[in-house]
This record gives structure tokens, C-alpha cells and sequence, in this order.
């Protein structure tokens, strides 16, 4: 099969596009066609050596933990879906090394959860990553109810913009924060309102709209923005981060670091909210296998709005 791989950890030069074997399918898994793999900063970083000491890792790797595509072949008990069934996962398994920029990709069914319909290949290969991450920040960490108010630090981004929607599901008032040419974007998600962090004092301005404070800061963005923003949390509020790991935070702060999880069941609720069209999937480029370098590239500038997808 066809893929985008690497045999040591660097820059962009390291990614060669080559033949590999298909892995071999063993007991409760699945052979999945790839029609299309959701591209994230993560997956930079991860070439670049600084999730080394985090995640387990065997050469050669093949980047990419997002995907949508076709069930080709079940192995020994794994029943869960048919042959020719359209499908989507969070891809990452316990230790790195074959992903989601390739022809195919083997994966445990139980990672697997239904495609969404009337949807393209590129918008449900966007969802998973960015979709369980906001699901798991928001509703699993931040325990986030109706009615009360989130900030979202890089609420442009893939996982910002999805968390801007699924806030709006659950009928929490949305506060984004981005850079000015992409406010129009985030009120076409649904936000409330929406802050500039350019030249601006996140915290005051937030204080302004709810004097009270915020009951939940999601940050995706890190950096001075979170640090202003601190000033607009609620006394007992919470503060759940997929960039900051804590680290010189008041002790008094309710903190959550997230690193997302595979979860099939929390994908079939975003597949029923991508199909009744309260979660949309902006996708703003796509990119062949070839083009996996310059991909990575993008990704890793943070001026990317929405979704880039990589189609095999």
C-alpha cells in the first residue's frame, strides 16, 4: 500500500511517500480502506520528536490518527460491521506507529463507529480528533450544563470550532476567541460572542459581557491568551486545557489537562449531530499523499481555519 512515512524523528524532510505491506489482520479487527484522514498539529509534533517521551513510538511511522473510509476486511470475530460499510475513528493506538496517512490502516473494531451521511469523505475524516477532543474537554472534563458560559481560546482551529458547536448543543452561552478575520467564522458556529486577542485584554473584556465571570475556559491556544483570561473565571469555575499541562497555575484553580482518547460511542453522538446538521466540519484544503510534508507544514503554522484533509 501506498503511504506517507518516517524513520527518525525531525522536519519535513524526513517524510518519504513509499510502498509498505498492508498489516496483517488479527483477531477483532478490521482492514479499512482509507478515503480520507483528517491532518492536526499533533501530528507535527509528533514527527518532531516532542511527544517522544509521552507516547511509546516504533519506527517506521506512518503519521495521521484521523480517517474515514471503507471495511475491506474483518478479521476472526470482529462482526461489529459488514464488508463495503463506511465507517470513521480516532486511530491512535497505545504505541506509535501505523496511522492514518496511508492506502489502509488495521484497527480493533471497537474503535470503529458509523460514517456520517451527507457528509463528504474529507468532512468526516475531519471530525474525530477534533470532535472527541471537544466532547471529552468540554462534557467529560469541564462538565459543562445548559445555560452556563464557556470561553474558547482558539476558537477558530479545528478543535475550537468544533467545541464552539457542540457548547451550542448543550445551550451553553459561547464566548470565541480568535484573531479579527476569523470572527465571522466563529459566529457562523454559533458563538455569542467573540473576542480579539490581538491588542485586547482577554480577561477584562470577558469580565465586561459576564461581570460575574465565565464557569469554564476552554484553552486551545495557551500562551498569554490563557493567562488574561484567568482574570474572567468564575471563583469556582474550571479551566480544562488540550496545550497547558498546568505548570505554574494557582493551586486554587479547578485544572484539566485533556489528551483525547478513542471513543466509538461518543463518535456515534457527533455522527448524529453531523447528520441532523448541528455539527458542520469547515474543511478549507485538501492534499494528496504525496503533499503529506507540505500538509504538516500548514498544520504547524496555526493559521489554519477549520480542517485540512489528506485523500489517498
Amino acid at each position: 500500500m501506498k503511504t506517507a512515512t518516517y524513520e527518525a524523528f525531525g522536519g519535513p524532510d524526513k517524510i518519504k511517500v513509499t510502498s509498505l505491506e498492508v498489516p496483517e489482520l488479527k483477531e477483532g479487527e478490521v482492514l479499512v480502506r482509507i478515503k480520507a484522514a483528517g491532518v492536526n498539529p499533533v501530528d507535527a509534533l509528533v514527527r518532531e520528536g516532542y511527544l517522544k517521551d509521552f507516547l511509546p513510538y516504533e519506527f517506521p511511522i506512518v503519521p495521521g490518527w484521523d480517517m474515514a473510509g471503507v471495511v475491506e476486511e474483518r478479521g476472526f470475530s470482529a462482526r461489529r460491521f459488514k464488508v463495503g460499510e463506511e465507517v470513521y475513528a480516532y486511530a491512535r493506538r497505545p504505541v506509535v506507529h501505523g496511522g492514518t496517512f496511508a492506502e489502509y490502516i488495521v484497527l480493533p473494531e471497537s474503535y470503529l463507529a458509523k460514517k456520517p451521511q451527507r457528509i463528504s469523505w474529507e468532512a468526516a475524516a475531519g471530525i474525530p480528533l477534533v470532535g472527541l477532543t471537544a466532547y471529552q474537554a468540554l462534557f467529560d472534563a469541564g462538565q459543562l450544563e445548559p445555560d452556563q458560559t464557556v470561553l474558547i481560546l482558539g476558537g477558530s482551529g479545528g478543535v475550537g470550532s468544533m467545541a464552539i458547536q457542540l457548547a451550542k448543543t448543550k445551550g451553553a452561552k459561547v464566548i470565541g476567541v480568535a484573531s479579527q478575520k476569523n470572527h465571522a467564522f466563529m459566529k457562523e458556529n454559533g458563538a455569542d460572542h467573540v473576542l480579539d486577542y490581538k491588542d485586547t485584554n482577554v480577561g477584562e473584556e470577558v469580565k465586561k459581557l459576564y461581570p460575574a465571570g465565565v464557569d469554564l475556559i476552554f484553552d486551545c491556544a495557551g500562551g498569554d491568551t490563557l493567562q488574561q483570561s484567568l482574570a474572567g473565571l468564575k471563583p469556582n469555575g474550571t479551566l480544562v486545557s488540550i496545550v497547558h499541562q498546568g505548570e505554574g497555575l494557582d493551586d486554587g484553580i479547578n485544572f484539566h489537562y485533556v489528551f483525547v482518547e478513542p471513543n466509538a460511542s461518543q463518535l456515534d453522538q457527533l455522527r448524529e449531530l453531523a447528520e441532523s446538521g448541528q455539527l458542520k466540519v469547515h474543511v478549507s484544503e485538501t492534499y494528496p499523499l504525496e503533499d503529506t510534508a507540505k500538509a504538516l507544514d500548514q498544520i504547524l503554522s496555526g493559521h489554519t481555519t477549520g480542517k485540512i484533509v489528506i485523500v489517498p
